[in-house]
């Protein structure tokens, strides 16, 4: 090899080195977005990255379907079975190989050119690369650096998306089950209230409008109940297809009601700030006006050089001594001076900063709104677990003693079931409006309300405030 090869060689193996490679990880980088997750909602999301590990999720997975599904089970389930959130998940893989490729020179060029005639030979060799790539390659491999911590964590929020979806599915399949089978009790009630009303309009005891009322009353229950059992069907459809979940799969089987009231809820200071700090989509648009600047860097370090190419060339003839030397090739900016490139990536720019605007202002309102709702909705269903219920309890007693006692007629006593029907449906839905609320919550702080980690670690940061 000629001297002139071999400091080629060193140059572009320099050039190589100096470019400071970036290898892709076996995981594709998605591990560090799985334990940044986990905590945050309660599960680790896990992906199928060949058919052993999909083997292994499935096994988990049935395992979780052998018993009754509870909430946070559900979302494990979604977590890794779910297909469009596992392609999802390879967008981080996607993402970092682009970052191993931008860290990487362009491959150099080798030319060789054979001209013979007249008995005479000429041979031209060269070897060049791309100089502004070289030049280049640090400040592309930051931006693309940027760019793949925002892609992972737009996969991040779209996993805890995903997880919320989950939890406000499965409390709306639980209800639609507790409902139906309130539904089924009041029903039967309503059935036989018809039919003792029946005979007692046959024996002259009650006027036949009592009769009819007891008879619209029954009829409406039963409409009732279809109109449950349809709820159950499309709230359970909904989880299904949120888990992922086909064929034998779909079999799972549900709590019979929703879980009961926490003791207190949780009193959380300053929910703007817990969001701003914690979202993942506030955090993305931060990382993507950060790339957009990066790049507008790399416009103006380009912006009258995009083509400039440094190379070994040599030349030999025949029965005349080689020559050597180097070429240099530029593009002239006769006709494009770049300003449209910079005047687009500065556009670019600012529109990025007001989305970090736009998501900031929307994840503070957000913040407050479910936080509101959250500690309502605990109120409302309180008052109908401590106040409500008992009450219609206590009346239904004394309704039952004074109709035993022969002081209180039968419409009273049916009266008094169907209003008692009434409180206990309303007492469901206060009961799932709360845990919606929380899954809600949950959704727009960024982090758990049971066991808020990220909220415990805001709140030592303010002690040390």
């Amino acid at each position: 090899m000629s001297t002139h090869l071999r400091n080629g060689a060193a140059l572009l193996a320099a050039a190589l080195l100096a470019s400071g490679c970036t290898a892709v990880a076996p995981d594709g980088g998605f591990g560090a977005v799985a334990d940044a997750t986990a905590g945050r909602i309660g599960a680790t999301p896990r992906l199928a990255r060949d058919e052993q590990a999909a083997r292994t999720l499935r096994d988990s997975v049935r395992a979780e379907l052998a018993r009754p599904l509870d909430m946070d089970a559900a979302v494990r389930v979604a977590l890794v079975n779910h297909p469009g959130l596992q392609a999802t998940y390879w967008n981080v893989g996607i993402a970092q190989a682009e970052l191993a490729q931008a860290s990487r020179l362009q491959n150099p060029a080798l030319g060789f050119k054979r001209v013979s005639g007249g008995g005479d030979i000429e041979i031209e060799r060269s070897l060049s690369f791309n100089l502004v790539g070289l030049l280049t390659t640090p400040l592309a491999a930051r931006m693309e650096a940027r760019r793949f911590e925002a892609v992972r964590r737009d996969v991040g929020a779209a996993i805890e998306r995903h997880a919320a979806d989950t939890r406000r599915a499965w409390i709306d399949a639980v209800a639609a089950r507790q409902q139906l089978e309130y539904a089924r009790q009041v029903n039967a009630s309503a059935e036989a209230s018809a039919e003792l009303a029946a005979r007692m309009t046959a024996a002259g005891n009650i006027a036949r409008l009592d009769l009819a009322r007891e008879q619209a009353f029954h009829a409406e229950s039963a409409a009732a109940l279809a109109r449950a059992g349809k709820q159950v069907m499309a709230t359970r459809e909904r989880l299904t297809r949120l888990m992922g979940l086909w064929g034998a799969d779909t079999q799972y089987t549900l709590p019979d009601r929703l879980p009961d009231l926490p003791a207190m809820p949780a009193e959380l200071q300053d929910v703007e700030r817990i969001a701003l700090e914690q979202r993942l989509d506030v955090q993305a648009a931060k990382a993507d006006a950060q790339a957009t600047a990066g790049s507008l860097g790399l416009t103006r370090v380009t912006r009258f050089v995009n083509a400039l190419e440094l190379g070994y060339a040599g030349k030999s003839e025949t029965g005349s001594p080689s020559a050597r030397g180097y070429e240099l090739s530029i593009e002239l900016p006769l006709f494009d001076w770049g300003g449209a490139r910079v005047a687009r990536a500065e556009a670019v720019y600012m529109q990025s900063l007001q989305h970090v605007a736009e998501t900031a202002v929307t994840a503070r309102s957000e913040a407050r709104e479910s936080y509101l709702d959250y500690r309502t909705s605990y109120d409302v269903a309180r008052h109908y677990r401590d106040s409500v219920i008992p009450l219609r309890k206590q009346i239904s007693r004394e309704v039952l003693l004074r109709y035993n006692g022969m002081l209180a007629s039968t419409q009273e006593l049916l009266a008094d079931a169907r209003e008692q029907a009434g409180a206990v449906n309303a007492y469901i839905d206060a009961l799932k409006e709360f845990w919606t609320a929380q899954a809600n919550l949950e959704a727009a702080l960024g982090a758990r309300v049971g066991t808020p980690a990220a909220v415990q670690a805001h709140e030592h940061k303010e002690h040390a405030e």
